[in-house]
């Protein structure tokens, strides 16, 4: 079933939900424009209750592609930092802030667009169900955009990264850079040829 909320998802959160209700309701969301898009609606995965929710800002192109989170180039780093810090990403909640890959046409390719206020604002009652029903002990934002979806739009993460922030409402929680961002990185050092390709 899909309805149209002006604006926010929260008139469509069911009632006692568990994250199979939650993410059936959000298979027909309408609440911005983003949904006409995307391929598909990309909501979390992982157990409920779960020790530690990962907090992305929306899905890529693969994640649009296949209807879950983190499995495209960023997810795959992220899996390699988890299993490197030794935490067993089947135990934690992997989500995004936006359920919907917001893109701009670049030739054939599909390129990420920053999710506006407005359409952040729009799924945040998806997010803010997730965390009531997975009930993590720490929220770990992946990325400038996840952290100011909880901690407002004046959090940067080049000066806070790793700090452990408690705040009313939430579970403890901490931020760190978003893989995509370090893939950016690698990016930029890469060789150039010294013509346009």
């Amino acid at each position: 079933m899909s309805r149209t909320v002006a604006g926010s998802a929260r008139a469509l959160i069911p009632p006692h939900s568990t994250l199979t209700s939650l993410r059936a309701a959000a298979a027909g969301c309408r609440a911005c424009p983003l949904y006409a898009r995307g391929t598909q609606t990309v909501f979390g995965e992982g157990p409920a209750p779960a020790p530690m929710f990962l907090l992305g800002e929306q899905p890529g192109d693969v994640e649009d592609r296949t209807g879950r989170p983190f499995v495209g180039p960023a997810g795959r780093l992220l899996d390699r930092a988890l299993t490197e810090a030794g935490v067993d990403r089947a135990g934690a909640y992997v989500t995004n802030a936006v359920k919907h890959f917001k893109w701009v046409p670049r030739g054939k390719r599909r390129i990420h667009s920053k999710p506006n206020a407005a359409e952040i604002a729009a799924c945040r009652p998806w997010l803010e169900a997730e965390i009531a029903v997975v009930k993590p002990r720490v929220l770990v934002c992946l990325g400038a955009t996840a952290a100011q979806v909880l901690l407002g739009r004046g959090f940067r993460v080049t000066q806070q990264r790793g700090v452990l922030i408690e705040t009313e409402g939430t579970p403890p929680l901490v931020a760190t850079v978003h893989p995509s961002s370090l893939l950016r990185m690698e990016d930029e050092a890469a060789p150039r040829p010294p013509y346009p390709p």
